[in-house]
């Protein structure tokens, strides 16, 4: 079956390679049209900057050295989308494509190079675009995305996290959400990075006690790169037991100052970015939604709206000190139209999930003679103005909490000798603002008989944590690459336990396209502060919960430009938070859009004894845009989870997935059109029915806890770029249909308050959306 499944990864990666070179030369427009590509090279692991490289871009004239500082530009590239090869002794040469060249503003990029003695095979010269290995802190189970490959999926509406839910192992909540459902866990267990800051959640109307939400605050547009590790990471990343998420943003361009306007899926906003002197560089943008626009167009009686702000500047006073400041700031509100019966009814089943958010960070990165170091100063607040009204708008749901943190944090990577690599950090986190005020109605908390347990609870804590690491990783012989490592977390609000977190990796390449991989480890997790209140026994009850995982695969290099990997992995939840209202359930929340369904955020007395376990099998083959117009993607993933409650029956885990597919097929015929489609199917998750006769009519069923599922969820996306140049600026248009067959999938069935009865409940069918953007 392993092979079969590999044969299919491989004949997929051949039909899209299928193109002939020949049509590279008719992606670029009349000669006349021109722009700069400007960036940075450096060296893996001590990321030191790699002078006297040369660049040039493929299939044009245009090439340049590296100077002194690793800097280089190319002038007088044909506009659209180019890949420029990188070369130097020593080195293994590199390969960069979806690089955006614009006539408007100069395109900034990064390129890392790999010294040849670190490479299994030094007579391995031909460039690549994917690395030869994985890095040591995501040694498996990690796809990366460049920009382009973000900006451009069809059906993401300009969300990030929408854009690399395709990689494998990722699964579908609803789709009005972008929760990261990762090999059957919940979206809480995901870690999100920023620039090497860790962010609780980075959407508009986030899910408290959660990572999901309907739109990420995080503009697309300052994407670097994005990737998505889905388990078996490294000890330099923890406090989460399913997966990590990293983005980098890009820095703005050192040429000249440009500008963009643009208006996309669900917001418009304007960007500033250029030189600041000769050292640094800044970019600042600002957006605000028209969903409330579309949803009074729509007919909605409840109208949310959102702002965001984002600002980076980047300054290096010396070829070895890097300093960058980044912050982000958003505010989202909803409200209501209470003017009609019908309108009060409707907006009665509706949280107001009212936020205020931002967070910041000052890092310093320093290179040293054999390795670099890298401190962040970071703070993450947000204000939760929480809230839910019954149709004779007497309060249900009453939550005012704020949640701020301080984090600092230092990573240090270092060649302790020949084929030897050290890492070793810290990092602080100290809440200082943690704030609750909650209210909740007896008969949306009610016990396992049945009985309303109504909340009240106002107070505020402050809690301290620390997670020291180290990991040495050794090349023992050309093909084959160990690497052992060890965490320790503290949690001083959590009685002052203390875990330890053992992880391996090994990485053997069994011929130059060819690489086996194994990885597996100990991870940990606090739970989220709210939970913590929802109880006045919960602070004593939970501890930190874990889950073991290993990983083992094998990735096959097609040519230059495509790869197919196959992995298998299983995990083994303990100590997780189990629902002592509900015995057969474990928390796993992802959003909560009525209050008066289940308990919301954790506010419910909870116990740290419940298991679980997940296990399952994944196929993915990448084909990334080169040579050929063509690019894609196709993943599949066959998974089952389990959880273990109170009452020791195990059942199915709320993101219980057996089956999910996605694929995507773009094609670029010339600078200025391209056309992507995106595939996406799921089993249906499975969900709790409710109660239809008797006083607990409108309640859950508990005693039937996630026993029936959804219908299979099947979508089609398909989106169409077109690239307008006039003189020195940019237009770009494009329109961007999600679900263009227009199905409407079954979700879990809502309570019709009017009729006491159960409504079937559908998600929206065709969602068209037109963007536009100007670049000067």
């Amino acid at each position: 079956m392993i092979s079969r499944f590999i044969r299919v990864g491989l004949v997929c990666v051949a039909t899209l390679r299928c193109a002939a070179a020949a049509h590279a030369q008719d992606r670029f427009p009349a000669a006349g049209a021109t722009g700069t590509i400007s960036g940075r090279l450096t060296e893996a692991l001590k990321e030191a900057p790699i002078v006297s490289a040369t660049v040039r871009v493929l299939g044009q004239a245009a090439v340049a050295q590296s100077d002194s500082s690793g800097r280089f530009t190319l002038r007088g590239v044909r506009i659209g989308i180019v890949t420029i090869e990188v070369r130097r002794l020593g080195f293994a040469p590199v390969t960069k494509g979806n690089i955006a060249v614009s006539p408007a503003k100069p395109a900034e990029v990064v390129v890392v190079l790999r010294p040849i003695d670190v490479l299994l095979d030094a007579v391995t010269v031909r460039p690549e675009a994917f690395p030869a290995q994985m890095a040591v802190a995501t040694p498996v189970s990690t796809q990366s995305y460049d920009a382009e490959e973000v900006r451009r999926q069809p059906g993401a509406q300009e969300d990030v996290l929408r854009a690399i839910s395709i990689a494998p192992g990722v699964g579908v909540t609803s789709a009005g959400r972008n929760d990261l459902v990762v090999r059957g866990g919940a979206p809480f267990e995901n870690l999100f990075v920023v620039d090497n800051i860790e962010v609780p959640n980075i959407n508009h109307f986030g899910s408290q006690g959660s990572t999901g939400g309907p739109v990420s605050l995080v503009n697309i547009r300052f994407i670097e790169s994005a990737s998505l590790s889905a388990g078996g990471f490294g000890a330099r990343l923890g406090d989460r037991t399913s997966s990590a998420t990293t983005l980098t943003l890009r820095e703005g361009n050192r040429e000249r100052v440009a500008g963009e306007l643009n208006v996309a899926a669900t917001q418009y906003g304007a960007v500033i970015e250029g030189p600041i002197g000769k050292h640094a560089s800044f970019f600042a943008n600002v957006r605000q939604s028209y969903l409330d626009l579309l949803f009074k167009a729509f007919g909605f009686s409840f109208i949310p709206s959102y702002t965001d702000a984002t600002a980076k500047v980047v300054w290096r006073p010396t070829k070895r000190d890097a300093f960058s400041l980044l912050t982000i700031a958003a505010r989202s509100t909803v409200s209501f139209d209470n003017s009609t019966d019908s309108g009060r009814v409707t907006n009665a089943q509706v949280v107001n999930p009212g936020q205020d958010q931002y967070f910041t960070g000052l890092t310093w990165k320093r290179l040293l003679s054999r390795g670099v170091a890298t401190t962040t100063l970071g703070r993450t607040w947000t204000r939760y103005a929480t809230s839910q009204r019954d149709s004779l708008l007497v309060p249900v749901l009453e939550s005012r909490s704020t949640e701020g943190e301080n984090t600092l944090r230092t990573d240090v990577t270092w060649l302790a000798g020949r084929g030897v690599e050290i890492e070793a950090g810290t990092i602080f986190k100290y809440a200082s603002d943690l704030r609750y005020n909650a209210t909740l109605a007896g008969f949306t908390r009610r016990d396992e008989a049945g009985m309303a347990q109504p909340l009240r609870v106002d107070t505020s804590f402050t809690a301290l944590r620390n997670g020291t690491y180290l990991q040495a990783t050794w090349q023992a012989q050309p093909r084959l690459r160990l690497s052992v490592g060890a965490r320790n977390d503290w949690y001083g609000f959590l009685d002052n336990a203390v875990r330890f977190s053992p992880r391996a990796s090994a990485s053997l390449r069994i011929d130059p396209f060819t690489t086996l991989t194994l990885a597996g480890g100990r991870y940990w997790q606090a739970p989220s502060y709210i939970w913590l209140v929802g109880d006045p026994q919960n602070a004593q009850r939970l501890k930190p919960f874990r889950a073991d995982q290993a990983v083992a695969g094998v990735t096959r290099l097609v040519g230059g430009d495509a790869k197919v990997q196959l992995e298998v992995y299983g995990k083994r939840y303990a100590d997780y938070p189990a629902r002592r209202f509900r015995p057969q359930a474990v928390l796993s929340p992802s959003g909560f859009d009525d209050a008066t369904t289940d308990i919301p955020f954790g506010l419910e007395p909870l116990q740290s004894t419940a298991t679980g376990n997940a296990f399952g099998i994944e196929l993915f083959a990448q084909k990334k845009f080169g040579a050929s117009p063509f690019y894609g993607q196709l993943s599949t993933s066959l998974n089952r989870t389990r959880f273990t409650g109170i009452n020791g029956t195990a059942t199915r885990g709320a993101f219980d997935s057996p089956v999910t597919a996605n694929g995507v097929l773009g094609w670029r015929p010339n600078a200025k059109w391209e056309v992507a489609t995106r595939l996406r199917g799921a089993t249906g998750l499975p969900f709790t029915p409710f109660v239809s006769t008797g006083s607990l009519a409108g309640t859950l069923d508990f005693t039937r806890y996630n026993a029936e599922r959804v219908g299979t969820f099947v979508a089609a996306d398909l989106r169409v770029d077109r690239r307008f140049v006039m003189r020195r600026t940019q237009f770009i248009a494009f329109i961007d249909l999600q679900n263009f067959t227009n199905r409407q999938n079954r979700q879990a069935p809502v309570w019709n308050p009017r009729t006491r009865a159960v409504d079937t409940n559908h998600s929206i069918g065709l969602l068209p959306s037109i963007g536009l953007n100007f670049e000067f």
